[in-house]
């Protein structure tokens, strides 16, 4: 007979709380779970910051910095989560995209690093100018910059 499946507390991609047979108040677990799912899919973050901010609203979420302070500490690099009043930390996976709507550009994370594209530098100086070409230029970023794949 094969061994049984065990199962870890948790999920593996985002540390969701997994329930037991038996278990007590498994409102509490599951509530949690929800909550996390609920500022993962489709996440768009209010900015990056190692600070926590001082009147969060729930259903914000705020990508943590590097050397983050107050309720934040330890929690470099993940997703903080307001729900019901306090933060839920979520790990930032890679294949993740989220929309910074400060900046109104989506970003990946590969590689165990976030990446926004920078704006390309415009065309100057040169002996020729070509003023369609530049033209051509200046449109492709600002298609690029609505569609949210350069900052605005």
């Amino acid at each position: 007979m094969p061994d049984p499946v065990i199962f870890e507390s948790m999920s593996a991609r985002f540390s969701l709380p997994f329930l037991f047979v038996g278990q007590s108040q498994k409102e509490d677990f599951v509530n949690e779970a929800l909550s996390m799912i609920d500022g993962l899919v489709h996440c768009a973050i209010e900015d990056e910051r190692s600070t926590p901010p001082t009147a969060p609203v729930d259903g914000q979420s705020w990508m943590i910095g590097l050397s983050p302070t107050g309720e934040w500490v330890g929690q470099d690099g993940k997703i903080a989560i307001r729900q019901l009043g306090q933060w839920l930390f979520a790990n930032a996976r890679d294949g993740m995209q989220v929309l910074n709507k400060a900046t109104g550009q989506r970003i990946s994370r590969a590689g165990g690093a976030w990446h926004a594209p920078a704006v390309p530098a415009a065309p100057t100086g040169g002996t020729v100018i070509d003023t369609e070409a530049r033209s051509a230029l200046a449109a492709l970023v600002s298609a690029l910059r609505a569609a949210g794949v350069l900052p605005a």
